[in-house]
C-alpha cells in the first residue's frame, strides 16, 4: 500500500521541540521522534484541534523516512483514526490530520515534565 502523503514539511515550532527531544532522549533521528509522536497523539482519544500547521522550517522527510518499515501501518492507522473520527479518507484530510495528529503528538511529548531522558520515553508510552 502506498501512502498519499508524499512529504512532510515541520513547522518551525515542532522542529524546535524536535531539537530539545533530541537532547533530552539522545535518539539521533528525526523521523524516530516523528513516529513517536504520531503515535502518542493517536493514542488520545480526542481528534486534535483544527488548526493551520505551518509547514515553515527547513526540516522535511519523505513519508517512507518518516514510516520506516512501519510506513504501511502507519498509514491505515491513519486512515482508521479518520475513520473513528468522522472524517473522509481523501488524500486532503488524510495530510491534515497527520499533520495535526504529528504536531500535536510532538507537543505532548516535549510538554511532559516527567520526560527527561530515554527511559522516561519508554516509561511513558508503556503506562500510556
Amino acid at each position: 500500500m502506498s501512502s498519499t502523503i508524499e512529504r512532510i514539511k515541520l513547522s518551525k515550532k515542532g522542529k524546535d521541540q524536535l531539537v530539545k527531544l533530541k537532547r533530552i532522549t539522545k535518539i539521533e533521528n528525526w523521523n524516530v521522534l516523528c513516529r513517536w509522536a504520531f503515535c502518542r497523539s493517536l493514542a488520545e482519544v480526542h481528534k486534535p484541534a483544527p488548526y493551520p500547521v505551518p509547514a515553515d522550517s527547513n526540516l522535511e522527510m519523505s513519508w517512507q523516512t518518516f514510516g520506516g518499515d512501519l510506513a504501511d501501518i502507519l498509514f491505515l492507522l491513519l486512515k482508521y483514526r479518520c475513520v473513528q473520527d468522522g472524517f473522509d479518507t481523501d488524500p486532503e484530510t488524510l495530510n491534515e490530520q497527520f499533520r495535526l495528529h504529528l504536531h500535536r503528538g510532538i507537543g505532548y511529548l516535549v510538554g511532559n515534565p516527567n520526560l527527561t531522558k530515554l527511559e522516561d520515553l519508554l516509561e511513558l508510552e508503556i503506562k500510556h
